[in-house]
C-alpha cells in the first residue's frame, strides 16, 4: 500500500479530506482531515491517522476507545484534493456508538462486519454463557457444526423451500465465520479473496 503524498494538493491549512470507508460493505464510515504527517504515518503504520482541526494535531483513529481503521488502500480523487482509504473498521467508526457517522440502518455487508466482530468479541466470553465462546473453544465442536450445517442446507434446497433455505444458509455463515475466527483467519481475508477472484 502506498500514496504518492506530494501529489496531493493540500489546501492553505496544510489539509486535505479523507473519506472512510469500509472495504468489505462499502459503507462511508466517516469524514475526516488530514495533512501530510498523518497520511505519512497512515501509510508507514497500516492504521489511520488524521489532522484534529479542533485539537490542532495528528491523531490516530481508536488510540482512546480502541476502534483502528486498518488501511486497506488509499486512493486520491481526480482533482487529488480528496483521499478515499479504504478500512477495515475494527469496532464502530462514529464516537457515538453507531457503525458509521451516516447510515442508521446495516446494510448486508455490514450486517456481516458487524457478526464478524461480535464473534470476535465472544473469544473471552464465559462458554456457559455464550455459544459462540463455547464453539471458539471447541475446534472439533466448530467443524462438526459446519458439516453439519452444510448438509442442513443441502437439504433445503433439495425440497425448493425457500425459507428453510434462507435459515440453513444463514446458519451455515454464522458458524462457518466462527469456525475461520477460530483458527485466526478473518472475515475480511475471505472477502479479500472474493474481491481478488472479480471478473
Amino acid at each position: 500500500m502506498s500514496l504518492d503524498v506530494d501529489a496531493l494538493q493540500f489546501d492553505e491549512r496544510g489539509l486535505v479530506t479523507v473519506v472512510a470507508q469500509d472495504a468489505v460493505s462499502g459503507d462511508v464510515l466517516m469524514v475526516a482531515w488530514a495533512d501530510r504527517e498523518a497520511l505519512e504515518k497512515s501509510v508507514a503504520t497500516g492504521r489511520m491517522h488524521y489532522h484534529s482541526r479542533s485539537r490542532g494535531r495528528l491523531w490516530r483513529k481508536g488510540e482512546t476507545s480502541g476502534h483502528e481503521q486498518e488501511v486497506v488502500d488509499l486512493t486520491p480523487d481526480c482533482d487529488m484534493d480528496t483521499v478515499l482509504a479504504r478500512v477495515v473498521q475494527h469496532g464502530v467508526a462514529c464516537h457515538t456508538g453507531r457503525p458509521t457517522c451516516f447510515t442508521t440502518d446495516r446494510t448486508p455487508g455490514g450486517v456481516l462486519t458487524e457478526l464478524a466482530q461480535v464473534i470476535a468479541s465472544r473469544e473471552d466470553a464465559d462458554p456457559e454463557a455464550s455459544y459462540t465462546a463455547r464453539l471458539l473453544r471447541d475446534r472439533t465442536l466448530r467443524n462438526a457444526k459446519v458439516d453439519e450445517e452444510a448438509s442442513e442446507l443441502v437439504k433445503a434446497l433439495d425440497e425448493e423451500s425457500r425459507e428453510r433455505a434462507a435459515e440453513e444458509a444463514a446458519d451455515l455463515v454464522y458458524h462457518a465465520m466462527v469456525a475461520l475466527w477460530g483458527r485466526k483467519v478473518s472475515f475480511h481475508e475471505v472477502l479479500r479473496v472474493l474481491r481478488g477472484r472479480e471478473r
